[in-house]
């Protein structure tokens, strides 16, 4: 959104002048012409007060993106009008950003925009899959239909999430304690040991020596670590939008023993829940498609997802792109060919998405199952190999000492 500068005539045929704030020119001009004025002359306005804040850029998160679609659904299949639900749903609105949000698209619907278009100018809160759907509701005469449609979609999308999210961050903070407790028992407290061990002479067993190595370099080199660390991340944060090392990166999480399987399913589960979405609210086939290709959320699906769309377009199956591929299992193709052969792609495709979201649920219990015990043993075996390391050579040198 930006703010542009006019210079026209009003109804009454007046001079006038001033500033609105629209995404584009044309954008701007058609909510002129909606006021009554005919615009001579148009243009950006640049600089420090015109530039949006990056805190309003910024998307809000998923929940209380879920939480607006089905309070808004509610609202509108009671009967109320979408001008007042929006109205309604400003003020109930604990968000800040939703609120300014939520009143740009209210000023539109007033100025006669249909609220998908007054949605899609706002593309970090509201989805592409979410404007799309909702115009062809509107086209269809099927809005609360397709909204109550969304709000079902996103409360399965966020129920995926959360399970999957709840499945690894329980693992993820204890590996990244275990490290925090490793580290400072190297860098501060087998240093102590060190002088005491070198003054008295005795002989060290390897994994002592190894221990107080480790720890030397630790405590010497420990602004290396760091200028290493930060390239690594800089550099990753430079290369991983190139579509090359993207793929690369996805294949090998797909791959990963025990976590590759769980991230499978989910976007699994996302990939046919989207599509079964859109196919039965009427969007066409190819358009579908490319819109799952930017929510789907993994580059080797989004591959496929593109070929599939080509495929469509020269009168082939949708499921030739997937058939064989080693991240899209048998079951998956079976089903969308029984589907477009039978007329009940969408209802195929929801029966996948039912299946992958039960096994995400079981998978993720089954990894945290997994994970915890063998995550205990390595912190109880290293921290033990820590402390023995120490604790083997002072035996031994108050045994000289007796």
């Amino acid at each position: 959104m930006g703010y542009y500068g006019y210079e026209g005539r009003d109804r009454k045929g007046l001079v006038t002048a001033g500033s609105i704030k629209a995404t584009s020119i044309t954008d701007a001009k058609q909510k002129l012409t909606v006021k009554g004025i005919s615009t001579k002359k148009i243009v950006e306005k640049t600089g420090i007060l015109y530039t949006e804040i990056p805190l309003l850029e910024k998307s809000i998160p998923f929940k209380e993106l879920v939480i607006f679609i089905r309070q808004f659904s509610t609202l509108i299949k009671a009967g109320i009008t979408i001008l007042d639900a929006t109205s309604i749903l400003i003020e109930q609105s604990a968000s800040k950003k939703m609120k300014i949000v939520l009143g740009e698209i209210l000023d539109d619907l007033r100025e006669g925009y249909p609220f998908s278009e007054a949605a899609s100018k706002h593309p970090k809160v509201f989805p592409t899959l979410f404007s799309n759907m909702l115009r062809a509701g509107e086209a269809g005469g099927q809005f609360d239909e397709i909204l109550d449609r969304l709000a079902l979609y996103y409360e399965k999308s966020h129920t995926t999430r959360q399970k999957v999210r709840s499945a690894m961050t329980y693992p993820l903070v204890l590996l990244a304690v275990s490290v925090l407790v490793i580290v400072f028992m190297i860098g501060f407290i087998v240093p102590r040991f060190a002088g005491m061990f070198s003054s008295f002479g005795a002989e060290l067993p390897w994994s002592t020596q190894l221990l107080l190595s480790l720890s030397s370099v630790l405590t010497t080199y420990w602004w290396m670590l760091l200028v290493v660390i930060t390239i690594i991340i800089f550099g990753y944060q430079k290369v991983k939008n190139k579509s090359t090392v993207r793929y690369k990166i996805d294949s090998l999480l797909l791959k990963i023993p025990v976590l590759g399987p769980l991230m499978k399913k989910a976007i699994l589960a996302r990939m046919t829940r989207t599509l079964s979405t859109l196919y039965e609210s009427s969007v066409p086939v190819t358009q579908a498609l490319k819109i799952v290709e930017k929510v789907v959320g993994n580059s080797v699906i989004e591959k496929l997802l593109s070929e599939a769309s080509v495929s469509v377009q020269e009168g082939n199956s949708i499921a030739k792109p997937f058939v064989g591929h080693w991240a899209v299992p048998q079951f998956v193709t079976q089903m969308m060919i029984l589907g477009e052969k039978s007329g009940t792609l969408d209802f195929m495709l929801d029966k996948v998405a039912d299946f992958y979201e039960q096994e995400v649920d079981q998978s993720a219990e089954q990894l945290k199952t997994l994970l915890e015990p063998m995550l205990i043993l390595f912190i109880a075996v290293v921290i033990g190999g820590v402390v023995a390391s120490i604790m083997i050579p002072m035996f031994s040198i108050f045994t000289e000492i007796q």
